[in-house]
């Protein structure tokens, strides 16, 4: 490129403190607004500064004033599974939008395992790549709690309040969700109904696991429970677990997501049975996904998009000093469509 193109080399500090006679440190107390210099020399610096056209790059102002305006999120899922699964889609979708107004970013990361998520949240302190981390799929006692604690890591958590060791929280309530399905099935005449589930290792898998076995039990309901790990493959595996009873055939099943509840679907199809009449199916969380299927799944649903933009408040509230209260973001709700009818069609 010919010299008369080339765009003009930026100011540095150090040309700065070259014309306004000081030192390179000076400089740098006078632009962060800290201690060290004196009014005059801060004006004089600035002026001189304001002249040159000088800007700092971004990256080297957030550091020098201590934060990076970058929230970090690590998924320990299977990234064959991770786009078809509209819960963690959405929920981004609401962190970009929340952490948007904040004038923050999101920095996303997938691991193979806990022990590789654990370590990203170390990596990360020690590179000061973000400010704040947020916290999903807890396990009980999740050793995550004393890790970010122990490393001054701010830390929101995705999950119930009683399972996230005191960190702040935004949480649905699950617990209340499964029952209303559960009470649903029940009115339609469902007296054995299956739950395919996810990870048992999951707090909030252990929490719907607990309230269902017990609304059916207090309703009278037989049930069983099938742990997977919210892939397509278990799903139908377990699908066709429950329809090979004939000791105790079950009349409905409730999946752990809308994936799973798809699979379903297309497995009890495929032996030839007919839904609804000859099998109820219940998905978790809503999605394109579950809406153009033949026929449409009923799935137990909330503003999942909402529930991460009050996450990212959270966040925010967090990094300016504030100790939010847990923040319950919605209950599950039905949304009956095509997979629910009366056991008495079988």
């Amino acid at each position: 490129m010919p010299d008369g193109d080339a765009a003009p080399r930026r100011a540095t500090i150090s040309d700065i403190a070259q014309r306004a006679g000081v030192s390179t440190s000076a400089v740098s107390y006078a632009l962060n607004d800290k201690p060290g210099v004196s009014a005059s020399t801060r004006e004089h610096i600035l002026a001189i500064a304001s002249e040159m056209d000088f800007a700092p790059a971004a990256a080297a102002r957030m550091l020098s004033q201590g934060r990076t305006d970058t929230v970090g999120l690590v998924l320990r899922r299977d990234p064959r599974f991770l786009a078809n699964e509209s819960f963690f889609m959405e929920l981004i979708a609401g962190l970009e939008i929340g952490l948007a107004e904040q004038h923050r970013g999101l920095l996303l990361q997938l691991a193979v395992d806990r022990e590789a998520e654990m370590a990203m949240y170390r990596q990360w302190k020690a590179a000061q790549r973000v400010d704040a981390v947020l916290l999903v799929d807890f396990e009980r006692d999740d050793p995550r709690v004393g890790l970010v604690g122990g490393i001054g890591l701010p830390a929101v958590a995705i999950g119930d309040p009683s399972l996230t060791g005191g960190l702040t929280t935004a949480w649905t309530d699950d617990a209340t969700g499964i029952r209303e399905a559960v009470r649903h099935l029940h009115g339609l005449g469902h007296r054995s109904i299956a739950r395919v589930a996810g990870a048992s290792t999951l707090a909030h898998v252990h929490i719907r696991d607990e309230a269902f076995a017990a609304e059916c039990a207090a309703l009278g309901v037989r049930h069983r429970i099938l742990h997977g790990d919210f892939g397509v493959e278990l799903a139908e595996r377990h699908t066709n677990d429950v329809l090979d009873d004939a000791d105790d055939p079950c009349t409905a099943i409730v999946y752990d997501s809308g994936l799973t509840a798809v699979t379903g679907l297309k497995t009890a199809r495929a032996r030839g049975v007919s839904v609804p009449d000859q099998l109820s199916i219940i998905g978790w969380d809503d999605s394109l996904l579950t809406t153009v299927t033949d026929p449409p799944i009923s799935v137990m649903s909330y503003d999942v998009v909402s529930y991460g933009t009050a996450a990212a408040g959270l966040l925010g509230a967090l990094l300016a000093g504030r100790e939010p209260a847990a923040h319950l973001a919605g209950t599950p709700t039905l949304h009956e469509r095509g997979t629910t009818a009366r056991a008495e069609a079988r």
